[in-house]
């Protein structure tokens, strides 16, 4: 049984935009589909378990170059992220990158993202693809009180996740350079199969790996070498079930436009600084809380899906699939806050059915 992913593109049905790689995805027998107005591959042959699986094991690659690339620089480029993103770009060093989130101003988000450091004063930002236009008005908006200069630079990037325990070797081969010195959310500068790369050693599949930033005309060179090395082609669909086996979050799922992040697991993110937004996000009152649950009964619990402790609605559904790797149902919703512990018991409504579940520390697996 192929496992279900949290979020459903669309099958094609118009123009939409399409990545450097499109007509490599339509060779390999890629299922296409309309995903914030790209055209996407979904899966390949193999299906989302196989892909799944290949970088749980080995190593994977994905086009993920439909994703907002926003660069900041200026005088004042430091102290403009560390107002308009949660987590604290002051803190990165040049070379470094971490994972932060826009606030708005109704203690909601505009979009998680992250930030990359190039430079003493100079960053780039990486937004999803259904918020890059939001987020660069967003970040226009503010940056208007501040020495920077801003600018959406997506169509000048392509870019792809080298994902799996076997990506890190399978790079340094590619680019014979040594990798030991990058560590996690690393940056370095590589040539890979001819082409200038930015390798950063981040991802979102809970798996060690690289996103690899490239010039969109040399992106299927590098594409096609790490394919001919071995790396197995996956699409959105195991992208989506290997973050949610991870317990990563999806914008427009578990984070929205009016979820607050201190209600959530990665409330981390929010440093105790001056913010935009902070007057209404910091210290919520949570009625609800983000968690984790596992199904101890067959089924897949999917967005919406409602949420009960006996008769009561406690809850609804974020994100659900079934694990390749342990092969249970697992997911993500929001229950009323005092219920929101591990080792709770709960049912997720499917079919009109109650199927019983419990509440789990995230991740899922370990990576």
């Amino acid at each position: 049984m192929q496992p279900q992913a949290a979020f459903q593109g669309r099958d094609i049905v118009e123009a939409v935009k399409k990545t450097p790689l499109h007509d490599v995805h339509e060779e390999l027998g890629a299922r296409m589909v309309d995903f914030a107005g790209w055209a996407m591959p979904m899966q390949y042959r193999k299906g989302i378990n196989e892909e799944h699986l290949a970088v749980r094991t080995g190593t994977g690659i994905f086009d993920v170059s439909h994703m907002g690339q926003v660069s900041v620089g200026g005088p004042q480029a430091v102290e403009f992220l560390r107002y308009c993103a949660l987590n604290d770009a002051g803190r990165l060093r040049p070379m470094r990158a971490h994972y932060s989130m826009l606030a708005n101003d109704s203690g909601g988000l505009v979009d998680d993202i992250y930030v990359y450091r190039l430079a003493d004063d100079q960053f780039m930002l990486a937004t999803n693809a259904a918020n890059r236009e939001a987020a660069v008005q967003h970040l226009k908006k503010l940056a208007a009180n501040f020495d920077v200069t801003l600018s959406d630079d997506s169509d000048d990037w392509a870019l792809l996740a080298l994902q799996g325990p076997g990506a890190a070797v399978m790079l340094e081969r590619a680019a014979r350079a040594d990798l030991t010195g990058v560590r996690k959310n690393g940056l370095m500068w590589l040539d890979v199969y001819g082409q200038r790369v930015l390798a950063a050693r981040t991802g979102y599949t809970g798996e060690d790996g690289f996103e690899l930033f490239c010039e969109p005309a040399g992106v299927q060179e590098v594409w096609r070498g790490l394919l001919s090395a071995g790396a197995e082609p996956c699409g959105l669909g195991a992208r989506d079930t290997l973050r949610l086996e991870a317990g990563f979050p999806l914008f427009g799922n578990e984070l929205t436009e009016t979820s607050n992040p201190l209600c959530t697991p990665f409330g981390w993110v929010v440093k105790d600084k001056d913010f935009y937004g902070r007057e209404r996000l910091w210290n919520p009152e949570c009625p609800r809380r983000l968690v984790g649950f596992r199904l101890l009964q067959r089924g897949v619990a999917r967005k919406g899906y409602r949420l009960f402790q006996g008769e009561q609605q406690i809850g609804e559904v974020t994100s659900g699939t079934i694990s390749p790797v342990t092969r249970e149902g697992i997911a993500m919703g929001w229950v009323d806050r005092q219920l929101a512990t591990s080792g709770q018991s709960l049912s997720v409504e499917i079919r009109g059915q109650p199927v019983p579940a419990t509440i789990v520390d995230l991740p899922f697996t370990e990576g």
